[in-house]
């Protein structure tokens, strides 16, 4: 029935209503339905294709070096010490998206995923409370921080994005990062079937809101969740450790030795089935349906972390490339396991997150 459901996306499309203000944090392909989400979908696909996800693992490194230079740095000279691991997971991950999304404008990139973070929080307290038809149009201080933050976030992806058109005018080509891909995908698309079938200025800034909602919430989740479990099973850490090392001894991790670690990849799986970062799926139907032959099978539909059927998470494989860069290149330089400060506490705000941080002891290898 899950399987049903996903598959026919015409049928069984995602809610419309709620409060409105909910949609100002992210639309783009995720909110797109029908015609629309295909015409979205196929100009994104190229952005991330394996072959174009490859010239992003250096970004993946970079962030990873910078994040794990920080932990060194907060240990001192210290062999071990308590580290907070969440907020600089959940930083690593909006490192990474600002650096492949932006490419040479990560600093400006980086300004625009911090207040989109900011907008995350009031978006979900918009969201906690009892909806009141018009109260949107209140100037209250939480209204009037929402769409001060819409006006600047647009603004600032607009500039890049004005940069990107004029260059690629003139015959230079940036399509290394997410942003340069999709641009050079929808000026492909409206080149060889008209303007209505490639996406507007507005969509592409919608898609760049997207990329970091999808990027950094669903990444650093994920990986918090796998440091505190591997800190709890300290049997598995060893093995996927012992893993890593065979592969890459104390080099520097690849794309290719990446796809050789299957105990990594089990595990991953694991905390996915136990710990999905989108606690749900939603769906509605417009008009009377029916559903096909109920049967108990055994099958995909069981296990959902990305989603299912033609709408499953298109950015997947750059979830899974960069958390298994980033847990490799841990687990070359640190063991862990739980302080017994940690209070396990799973919170679901957008994502499911640690509600009191992962507090983790750190040890150098």
């Amino acid at each position: 029935m899950i399987r049903e459901v996903l598959n026919n996306y015409n049928e069984y499309q995602k809610p419309r209503g709620g409060n409105p203000l909910t949609k100002i944090l992210v639309r783009g392909v995720i909110d797109a339905e029908a015609d629309q989400w295909v015409k979205h979908r196929k100009i994104i696909n190229p952005a991330f294709h394996v072959e174009k996800l490859k010239h992003m693992v250096p970004a993946f490194y970079v962030s990873c070096s910078e994040m794990l230079n920080k932990w060194g740095e907060t240990l001192n000279k210290e062999s071990s010490g308590e580290v907070d691991v969440w907020t600089y997971l959940s930083t690593f991950s909006a490192d990474v998206i600002s650096r492949t999304a932006f490419g040479s404008s990560y600093e400006e990139g980086r300004k625009i995923f911090e207040l989109q973070r900011e907008q995350a929080v009031l978006v979900m307290k918009a969201a906690q409370s009892v909806y009141i038809p018009g109260l949107r149009f209140l100037p209250t201080k939480s209204n009037n921080r929402m769409k001060e933050i819409d006006r600047e976030v647009k603004a600032s992806i607009k500039n890049i994005i004005d940069k990107r058109v004029v260059a690629m005018k003139a015959g230079e080509t940036s399509n290394d990062d997410l942003l340069g891909i999709l641009l050079d995908s929808n000026y492909k698309e409206i080149k060889q079937h008209g303007s209505k079938y490639g996406l507007s200025i507005e969509d592409v800034i919608e898609e760049c809101k997207l990329f970091y909602f999808a990027g950094q919430e669903t990444t650093g989740t994920m990986l918090v969740w796998t440091m505190i479990l591997l800190g709890h099973h300290m049997d598995w850490q060893k093995r996927a450790r012992e893993e890593v090392l065979h592969v890459f001894g104390d080099k520097k991790p690849d794309i290719d030795g990446l796809s050789h670690l299957k105990v990594m990849s089990i595990i991953f799986h694991e905390v996915l089935r136990l710990y999905p970062p989108a606690l749900l799926l939603r769906r509605m139907i417009h008009e009377e349906t029916k559903l096909g032959v109920s049967k108990a099978t055994k099958g995909h539909a069981t296990y959902l972390p990305f989603g299912g059927g033609p709408r499953i998470c298109i950015g997947q494989n750059f979830a899974m490339l960069e958390a298994k860069m980033a847990l490799a290149m841990i687990l070359q330089r640190f063991s862990f396991e739980v302080s017994p400060s940690y209070t396990h506490a799973p919170h679901s705000i957008l994502t499911l997150q640690p509600q009191f941080g992962a507090h983790l002891v750190l040890h150098k290898l």
